[in-house]
């Protein structure tokens, strides 16, 4: 008996065909030992406390929640040389603000997928992505293959 398997992939899906019998077990997931994980999720935990700091540093509260954050605007005095160093400080703080976010948006969802028990499973195989690349670089969602592939798309 043929049995085809349908996988998401980007944007298009492919069928991988085979004459096996489809064997629930052997697509389970192996996850990373809970040691492992417990001290990636307090290295993230740490992180996520330090760029929420940086964040204060240079931000005021908007208004609109806990992750909108607009840049402070720098006082350095009203000189005309003054003027240019509080928007040049400005311009690169918009900047900072904007990497500092985009980290704790990725750091966000990485403790996300801890509490969802996906963590470290590539979301466009499902395939376990590996401890090395998760310790490497813990708010990895995709194996190294996707991300190849959806590199070389792009």
């Amino acid at each position: 008996m043929f049995h085809c398997l349908i996988v998401p992939l980007f944007d298009n899906y492919f069928t991988a065909t085979t004459m096996e019998p489809f064997d629930n077990e052997a697509m389970k997931v192996k996850y990373m030992d809970k040691k492992t994980i417990e001290k990636i999720k307090k290295d993230l935990l740490a992180r996520k406390t330090q760029i929420e700091e940086e964040l204060k540093n240079i931000t005021e509260d908007d208004g609109a929640g806990e992750s909108e954050h607009r840049t402070k605007f720098p006082d350095i005095g009203s000189k005309p040389e003054e003027n240019a160093q509080e928007i040049g400080e400005y311009t690169t703080n918009i900047a900072t603000e904007k990497v500092l976010e985009s980290s704790l948006r990725d750091i966000n969802s990485a403790l996300k997928r801890m509490e969802d028990n996906t963590y470290g499973v590539c979301k466009y195989c499902n395939e376990e992505i590996g401890e090395k690349r998760m310790l490497a670089r813990p708010v990895a969602s995709t194996c190294v293959a996707c991300k190849s592939k959806l590199q070389s798309k792009n």
